[in-house]
């Protein structure tokens, strides 16, 4: 009878390990739930912030960038406007010259047109006499 009694005990025991290790797992399984929620708050957290931060840097730069590209564009244009003053100066006097010259030459020119016209008429008057 003692036999009966120790083949139950032990089936007894063996029954109750798995239940036991099953209880175990569980509690894992919940442990590890847990974990997993507090390692993603805290990681959409840290994202936000990261976010966040990475959003200002880049506010910064395109608000320096504009204001260093409307510097660059401003001396771009005044250097423009001035250059544009020279050439006009230059355009100005060197078209004055070549008015000048071409006067100067138109005058030469008539003047030997005159006098080839005024050798021509006294030829002709003094072969009339």
């Amino acid at each position: 009878m003692t036999m009966k009694w120790a083949v139950m005990l032990v089936f007894a025991f063996m029954s109750v390990a798995p239940f036991a290790l099953g209880q175990d797992a569980s509690t894992d399984m919940k442990n590890a739930a847990k974990t997993t929620k507090n390692d993603t708050v805290k990681g959409a957290k840290t994202a936000g912030r990261d976010t966040k931060m990475a959003a200002k840097r880049t506010g910064h730069a395109t608000k320096v960038g504009a204001k260093t590209a409307a510097k660059d564009t401003e001396k771009g244009t005044k250097t423009a406007v001035r250059d544009t003053k020279k050439g006009a100066k230059t355009a100005g006097k060197d078209t004055e010259k070549a008015a000048d010259k071409t006067a100067s030459e138109v005058k030469k020119g008539a003047k030997s047109v005159g006098h080839g016209i005024k050798k021509g008429t006294e030829k002709t008057a003094d072969a009339v006499k």
